[in-house]
């Protein structure tokens, strides 16, 4: 795919990158459980301060806008600093923003969530940007589509534990309204627990990586000079749109699903129940990486993304045309299809870009800003046309994906 990096990675990157993929594994765990855990904490504040679905949708555009606000100048500071320490910082973010929980909680105060969501996803945008061009950096170009998805499997794992997890700790097998001033705040405390132990954990994650010698290539060291720009590769422009839509569409179902499987004509769930096939929506995510790694040595990234996005719509029109156990899997199988796109996506959007990866990063994870812009959308149109005709917001995105997949890809820059 892109000769570049197999070429600008001479004897320093035909040594044994196993142990910087391990580590690269664990960061994305990590920021895959703390993005996920949102779809779970959307529902329970959503009970706690009596809002409606575009208000509770805030809590993605919190987490996601800092994407766009962050981005950029983060890659700045990772290209002065290096992967590893651009690493170690957005865990440490990660950490401080876990533990504004904890004040939120005692304040019973939305929009003190708000701002504690916004700080953990600063810190979540660092590692975005630093780990995603780290592991298509740690061996040739050809199968970095590959080796990010491996990669992206693991944080599929934090993605399928969190809702379960979340679960357990946050909902109720009743419905959470018309809470007294008590009540909400004993709900409110229950977020306490699981993120003073995420905050826990990413400090400790930061203090490790921070003391590791990771022994890498020159080039991934920081201080890298990057002449050119980025707006002359129409590939790279088409797939940031990509990544627009792609997480905008994976967020909007994670974070409404819960609610749409408590509809009578869908599942007629319990909130906690319904928890569980939010677990199996990203779980299909973990099996599709695996998968996808395997396929994607064989057959085009361009390809294997478009036929994915494909399917993902057709499976989005099935559960806004059907209901019961139909339109409920129907649902829950998109996470299988979504598995390849934001690896496969990034891979094609960066390749051939050499010195200007970095930059190139940093304007894919701006586009991540799809996750805070389209969540409201859909939660507005729930509003006004039902939740089950909502998903044509999803279904809208899924095609500009397909398209990007068979056409959009295909490098024409100079």
């Amino acid at each position: 795919m892109s000769q570049h990096s197999s070429s600008s990675m001479p004897e320093p990157a035909s040594r044994s990158m196993g142990f910087p993929m391990a580590v690269a594994a664990t960061i994305f765990f990590m920021f895959g459980f703390a993005t996920s855990f949102n779809t779970i904490l959307q529902p329970h504040l959503k009970g706690i301060f009596s809002l409606n679905y575009a208000q509770a949708m805030l809590v993605q555009t919190a987490f996601f806008s800092a994407y766009f606000v962050l981005s950029l100048p983060l890659a700045s500071l990772m290209g002065r600093i290096g992967y590893q320490k651009a690493m170690v910082v957005g865990l440490a973010i990660m950490g401080v923003g876990a533990f504004m929980f904890l004040p939120a909680a005692d304040r019973v105060s939305y929009p003190l969530f708000l701002g504690a969501i916004w700080v953990l996803a600063g810190g979540v945008t660092m590692l975005q940007v630093s780990a995603n061009p780290f592991v298509t950096q740690l061996g040739p170009g050809s199968t970095a589509p590959a080796r990010l998805n491996l990669a992206q499997a693991f944080n599929s794992v934090g993605t399928t534990l969190a809702p379960y997890l979340g679960g357990i700790l946050l909902l109720s097998d009743q419905a959470v309204s018309n809470l007294s001033t008590e009540q909400k705040s004993n709900a409110a405390a229950l977020v306490k627990t699981p993120y003073l132990g995420m905050a826990i954990v990413l400090i400790v994650l930061a203090a490790i990586l921070l003391m590791l010698r990771l022994n890498l290539p020159k080039e991934m060291q920081g201080k890298v000079k990057a002449e050119g720009s980025i707006w002359q590769h129409r590939h790279l422009v088409l797939g940031a749109l990509g990544i627009f839509a792609y997480v905008g569409a994976e967020v909007s179902i994670g974070s409404i699903m819960v609610n749409y499987l408590s509809q009578p004509n869908i599942g007629g769930l319990t909130e906690k129940a319904a928890a569980t096939y939010v677990s199996l929506y990203w779980g299909g995510m973990i099996i599709g990486r695996f998968v996808g790694t395997a396929i994607l040595h064989k057959i085009s990234g361009g390809k294997v993304l478009g036929t994915a996005a494909l399917i993902a719509c057709l499976l989005v029109l099935t559960t806004i045309f059907s209901s019961g156990l139909l339109a409920m899997w129907s649902v829950v199988l998109v996470g299988l299809f979504n598995s390849v796109m934001f690896p496969t996506t990034f891979s094609l959007a960066v390749q051939k870009l050499g010195p200007l990866t970095g930059k190139g990063s940093g304007l894919i994870n701006m586009a991540i800003v799809g996750g805070a812009i389209v969540p409201p959308i859909q939660g507005y149109f729930a509003d006004i046309l039902g939740i089950q005709m909502s998903f044509l917001v999803p279904a809208i995105c899924y095609l500009y994906i397909m398209f990007y997949g068979f056409s959009g890809s295909k490098v024409k820059s100079a």
